[in-house]
């Protein structure tokens, strides 16, 4: 009888899935118009918006385009690109940009990673203090680089006349024009304005540590620091490796502050690529090549995270 049962069932044939896997397959490739029509209404602004301009700009950097030529712009291939391999202003800024995103990103953890620490505590008046926090991040950037430009002016700033009241210094510093001076203070306010964002990400990553874990440990006597070492940087490593990713490309991209409070100078030292992009598309029509520069800045970021990234996760591995 069992040989009977087992001749009278059909196998599928190999080339007819089960329905299941059919509905996957449609599923994955999209075959699904309800959903298109559903997801078209995201997509399109994305497209439009975001893609659209995207993919023009990667293409401007491949063309002569000027400002105000009456001839038509002409492909030329790689010739920007040979033409920015050898522009030392450039390169300068480059440099300038990394030192910046790495100083702002490493200094914004350390101080947001402390202020998290202590917001998380159960103190009086906290919701106050995580309130008072997120100050700098509902301000918009013009408005920290014009708040900051007065904190930092020369004879009536506030930093000034506070160092002068406690003797620290007797002449007054003009700490946006001198060329040792200016991108120091204009890292501090990078850390300022960035720190809010990063402190609620982390903030909220301590808060999903669970307390027995804590309590554990300290059963088995482990100090703060041994308890933090072992139960809450675990926890944490997650949030901690997509923060820093997304706060050196946001840093490395910064415009509008470094814009408001010195457009680039003493002399260069605060021109971030995204500045010396700027002005040649905007103040001397170099489209064309401004493009190439966009394109660079991508390419060397998108390296830079990969190899962070790549060697976070494998000490995660380890």
């Amino acid at each position: 009888m069992s040989t009977t049962l087992l001749r009278s069932r059909k196998r599928p044939g190999r080339g007819t899935p089960p329905p299941r896997t059919a509905r996957a397959r449609k599923a994955v490739l999209g075959l699904d118009r309800d959903a298109w029509f559903l997801l078209l209404p995201a997509l399109l602004p994305i497209l439009i918006l975001s893609v659209g301009p995207l993919l023009y700009g990667l293409s401007l950097a491949f063309t002569d385009s000027q400002a105000g030529r009456t001839e038509p712009t002409q492909w030329i291939g790689l010739d920007n690109f040979q033409d920015l391999r050898f522009d030392s202003l450039f390169w300068d800024s480059f440099r300038i940009g990394i030192v910046w995103a790495v100083s702002v990103t490493a200094i914004q953890f350390v101080l947001a990673l402390g202020l998290a620490l202590l917001l998380n505590q159960n103190l009086r008046f906290r919701w106050l203090a995580r309130t008072l926090a997120l100050v700098p991040w509902a301000m918009p950037e013009v408005v920290i680089g014009i708040m900051w430009r007065l904190v930092y002016h020369q004879d009536a700033g506030i930093l000034n006349a506070t160092l002068r009241d406690l003797h620290l210094i007797s002449e007054n510093v003009n700490w946006l024009s001198s060329l040792s001076m200016a991108l120091p203070a204009v890292i501090v306010v990078g850390v300022w304005a960035g720190m809010p964002q990063t402190t609620v990400v982390l903030l909220a990553g301590l808060q999903n540590v669970p307390h027995e874990l804590h309590e554990a440990a300290a059963l088995d006597g482990a100090g703060l620091w041994r308890r933090f070492r072992t139960v809450t940087w675990p926890a944490l490593k997650p949030v901690v490796l997509a923060i820093t990713a997304l706060n050196f490309i946001w840093n490395f991209n910064s415009f509008g502050l470094v814009y408001v409070l010195t457009q680039g100078g003493p002399g260069g030292e605060t021109r971030l690529p995204s500045l010396f992009a700027y002005e040649e598309a905007f103040r001397y029509g170099q489209f064309g090549y401004a493009a190439a520069m966009g394109l660079v800045m991508i390419a060397v970021v998108a390296v830079l995270l990969t190899i962070f990234l790549r060697n976070r996760l494998k000490e995660d591995d380890q």
